[in-house]
């Protein structure tokens, strides 16, 4: 009889055990967050023609030769009303900037980063935006040249501060003509330019204020990290380390033999042990055809070879699939080209996207 109760009881048991597991999991299962459209790949930054006011976005599968067009008009209903400068995320939110050829008619577009809805618009805040970067929670910058002199010379260009939970700008900081690229490094923001100005503006992302500038060389542009948080960067004609701890430059290599060369786009490989960088030029010998490689630098070494033998726009590296990724823009009136590599160098296909194919982002 007891044994009887015992078994009856150890039933109930496991049948109210079984119940329980079966509800927590049908739970779990409620409760997980639904794929969105744009939760995974490559997004291409077309710029568009300047004068035609025609900037796209595409999304890009990492494993199909797949591409969406225009993911904005087709989520919005609406063309985007200018060139597109940078895309980047912040906090589940897409921040699109937008340069129109108008003068006041630039743009900052939100969206919900995973399905590229709109949130805002906000027009009439800046002027000649370039590159955007998070800096905290719901906050970013925004490099921007401002409105160009009588004589198309720069003024004094600014860093706009975006708030993401209000949508608007809050603050504009000044920093020298031409602001350009930007890197972030614990609460301190190094903005570069490309108006053969010598130095880079360190701000203070939690005053929002310039704490000090540092003389670099002309036109310090197109950042990137390595493992060290040491910053690599195109200046003149070189390539240079910055050692933002010790202020102090650490390498500086010259474009390769050819002094024609001109260093552009870089990226890092995953392991941040190789550096990518695009030198490209116009053959004097050859008609002035634009001609150009991709050389592979060992920042260990300092030693570097040719990559890819051919001119491109822009280069960037997907540490996701671990596949090269660079853009060809055959002319500003008809569709451009991305094409992925091997880290061995090999190419793997081409896929076409849209007009004048600059960056990359990868989500």
């Amino acid at each position: 009889m007891l044994n009887q109760f015992l078994s009856a009881r150890t039933l109930r048991n496991l049948s109210l055990i079984s119940l329980t597991t079966l509800a927590l999991s049908s739970c779990e299962k409620t409760e997980s967050t639904p794929t969105q459209p744009y939760d995974d790949g490559v997004f291409v930054i077309n710029a568009g023609n300047f004068f035609d006011n025609n900037g796209t976005l595409s999304l890009v599968s990492r494993d199909r030769k797949i591409t969406a067009t225009d993911i904005f008009l087709k989520e919005n209903n609406r063309s985007i009303a200018g060139g597109i400068t940078d895309y980047s995320e912040v906090d589940e939110k897409g921040v699109i900037l937008v340069d129109n050829s108008t003068d006041g008619k630039d743009v900052i577009e939100i969206v919900n980063a995973r399905t590229f809805k709109s949130i805002a618009s906000l027009k009439g805040e800046i002027d000649n935006p370039r590159k955007v970067i998070k800096v905290g929670t719901n906050k970013a910058y925004i490099t921007c040249w401002d409105t160009f002199n009588a004589d198309y010379t720069y003024k004094q260009g600014f860093v706009a501060v975006l708030d993401l939970v209000l949508n608007k700008i809050t603050k504009k900081i000044p920093v020298d003509s031409g602001a350009e690229d930007i890197t972030v490094i614990g609460n301190l923001a190094y903005v570069g330019n490309i108006d053969a100005r010598p130095t880079i503006k360190v701000i203070d992302t939690q005053k929002d204020e310039v704490k000090e500038s540092i003389e670099i060389g002309a036109n310090p542009n197109n950042f990137v990290l390595d493992a060290a948080n040491k910053i690599w960067m195109t200046s003149a004609n070189a390539i240079i380390l910055f050692d933002p701890i010790t202020k102090t430059f650490n390498t500086k290599l010259k474009a390769s033999t050819n002094d024609k060369k001109t260093p552009s786009s870089l990226c890092m490989s995953k392991d941040k042990k190789t550096l990518f960088c695009t030198y490209n030029f116009f053959d004097s010998a050859d008609g002035y055809k634009l001609k150009g490689e991709i050389s592979a630098i060992d920042i260990s070494t300092g030693t570097h070879k040719t990559f890819i033998n051919r001119a491109f726009s822009s280069v960037g590296f997907d540490s996701e699939s671990e596949i090269i990724y660079t853009s060809l823009i055959p002319s500003y009136k008809q569709s451009g080209y991305i094409f992925r590599y091997q880290t061995s160098g090999i190419l793997i296909d081409s896929v076409k996207v849209e007009i004048a194919p600059s960056r990359f982002y990868f989500k």
